[in-house]
């Protein structure tokens, strides 16, 4: 019975990145987009090191250790915060959720389909190819949409 709270675990996760999205890319609209990541790679940064301190077990591996190239997802968490806190103010939270989530699930369709980054193979199916078509539609229509709104704000009279 653990994977219905693993999920429900991935679910506040996503709820939390959406929230992190809007209020970044408000700070960032403020301060500047590579200032409002700073903070929050700060930030991260010190809670990370404290709970690793006083809560991560040991483990056989270390980061000294693991072959180099796992080291680099470090450094996609910096692409990910710099673009989510540009995109927010331009395009709204909505938008570039839907961009970044849909964007992850093809990318992760692809890394299951062809084991990348040693990961086991998952072949794509039938399900799975209709789950991309359906990502492409939704960031279609989510684009669609933002293009609407921003014809009547700037039509608007006065």
């Amino acid at each position: 019975m653990l994977l219905p709270f693993i999920f429900l675990i991935l679910l506040a996760g996503g709820a939390v990145l959406a929230a992190q999205s809007s209020i970044n890319g408000r700070l960032g609209a403020k301060t500047g987009v590579i200032e409002s990541a700073w903070l929050t790679f700060i930030m991260g940064a010190v809670l990370t090191f404290l709970l690793m301190f006083f809560f991560e077990p040991a483990h056989e591996a270390t980061l000294f250790s693991v072959p180099k190239w796992q080291l680099t997802g470090a450094l996609f968490g910096v692409v990910y915060m710099l673009a989510i806190v540009f995109a927010v103010p331009r395009v709204g939270t909505a938008a570039a959720t839907v961009a970044v989530i849909s964007g992850q699930l093809l990318m992760s369709l692809l890394i299951d389909h062809f084991g990348w980054l040693d990961n086991t193979v998952r072949p794509l199916d039938g399900s799975r190819y209709l789950a991309m078509v359906l990502l492409i539609g939704a960031i279609g229509l989510i684009y669609l949409s933002h293009q609407q709104r921003h014809r009547r704000m700037v039509n608007q009279p006065g």
